[in-house]
């Protein structure tokens, strides 16, 4: 990882460093948030769209407010203020390094995003790389290997949605071994479905991918925030994912892993930063240029330094907290919402994987009787309870399981009180009843 010189400044490294632990569930900004209803009064907000954008944990918020007066440019100065917020964002890298379990010649690129991410991979596929992917994947990570695709840059096999984890595996080793010619490939898949929330099986696709001389990268924008992600014990070679999702909405997302595709590859964004050296050619020619070769390659332009700041105080935190504390809690409250939804006559809960495989904090569903949208309103101004409906970014996995139409989905985090979900079941109740 890189390193950054190290700044001896007692108050400016007193503000950056965090208090003790919370209790469970961990605070979230919003939490005291009234919201008006149907009828008159106001009624606390109960934020149920985690999987879309989770809300920021106090933590994290008062780590940002704390180093905010501090802010300063980053690798561009001499000043006090600019050296600490290189060091400050280098080691915010570290951190994330150390969160996802990196080995030791990985590398953390900060991104905007998981979309960002996997573009930036997809920007730097070798030529000839072969893309597998199955089609139930988010946007993010079907899109950038379409486009590719589609300029004749990156041939792609699209899989079919697996109806088992292990069908999952099976389909992925039959469509390796029968690639041909046999180039270079590159597997993407998700950790836990968007739509879902159905934990997939990392771990054998990963080792079904290196059998088969392939790479795999997986998208954990939905397994971060709920599990342990570490890079070595998945044996995957790059992780993605969005600080949006992980408590940290400002900005900045990560692409974490092996460096060599991405030393070859262009920059992905060309500008300051990104270069080693830039010199005239000539009256009016293009300049000399000489690229930077390690993580500044990617990372074009002014770094975020508050985002990947805001990042690594959440990984901090989840780390401290206790991923297994924290499943716990949250397996407690999935169990008691999909109980609660499965006594609502008319309920129907999308899943590939059948009610017994592994989940994550996200449940989408269909009430007989009511439109997506129709539902979702309802429970937003009579209720005060805001989820997410649509096709959630993933419209042919949606499209599998649900041929016509669209779903409404519940999504929650560390932060979520028990009361959010009690009251959202009863009030799906009564909707469905009506």
């Amino acid at each position: 990882m890189s390193s950054a010189v190290s700044v001896a400044a007692p108050a400016p490294a007193a503000a950056v460093v965090s208090g003790p632990v919370p209790s469970l569930p961990l605070p979230v900004l919003g939490r005291d948030v009234r919201v008006p209803v149907a009828g008159g009064g106001e009624v606390p907000y109960a934020a149920l769209d985690y999987a879309a954008s989770a809300p920021a944990l106090q933590r994290v918020w008062d780590d940002v407010a704390a180093y905010a007066p501090y802010y300063g440019s980053v690798h561009r100065g001499a000043g006090y203020l600019s050296r600490l917020s290189t060091e400050l964002f280098e080691n915010s890298r570290a951190t994330v390094a150390e969160f996802l379990g990196c080995r030791a010649d990985d590398q953390v690129v900060f991104t905007r995003s998981t979309t960002d991410s996997l573009n930036l991979l997809a920007a730097a596929l070798p030529a000839g790389t072969r893309v597998f992917v199955f089609e139930t994947e988010h946007h993010a990570a079907l899109l950038p290997w379409a486009r590719r695709a589609a300029a004749g840059e990156a041939p792609v096999t699209w899989l079919d949605a697996p109806r088992s984890p292990a069908q999952a595996v099976e389909t992925l080793e039959r469509a390796l071994a029968a690639r041909e010619p046999y180039d270079p490939a590159l597997v993407c898949v998700t950790g836990a479905s968007n739509v879902t929330g159905e934990v997939w099986p990392v771990r054998e696709l990963a080792a079904a991918a290196h059998a088969h001389g392939a790479r795999i990268v997986l998208d954990a924008a939905q397994l971060a925030p709920h599990r342990a992600v570490d890079i070595r014990e998945l044996d995957v070679d790059w992780v993605a994912f969005s600080g949006h999702k992980l408590y940290a909405p400002f900005g900045a997302g990560v692409l974490a892993g092996r460096t060599d595709w991405l030393r070859a590859a262009e920059p992905y964004l060309a500008g300051g930063g990104a270069t080693r050296s830039v010199r005239r050619n000539g009256a009016g020619s293009a300049p000399d240029v000489e690229w930077d070769e390690g993580v500044a390659r990617h990372e074009a332009g002014s770094p975020n330094v508050i985002g990947a700041h805001a990042v690594a105080s959440a990984c901090r935190a989840l780390t401290e907290a206790g991923f297994e504390r924290l499943v716990a809690r949250e397996e407690a409250l999935l169990t008691r919402l999909r109980a609660g939804l499965a006594a609502v006559p008319g309920v129907r809960v999308l899943s590939l994987f059948g009610d017994d495989a592994p989940r994550v904090g996200v449940v989408s569903f269909v009430v007989d009787g009511w439109e997506s949208s129709a539902l979702a309103a309802a429970l937003s101004a009579e209720y005060g309870i805001g989820v997410r409906d649509g096709l959630f970014c993933a419209h042919p996995l949606v499209r599998a399981l649900l041929p016509e139409g669209s779903a409404v989905r519940v999504s929650f985090g560390v932060g979520t009180p028990d009361e959010h979900i009690e009251r959202f079941v009863g009030a799906v109740g009564e909707l469905a009843r009506r």
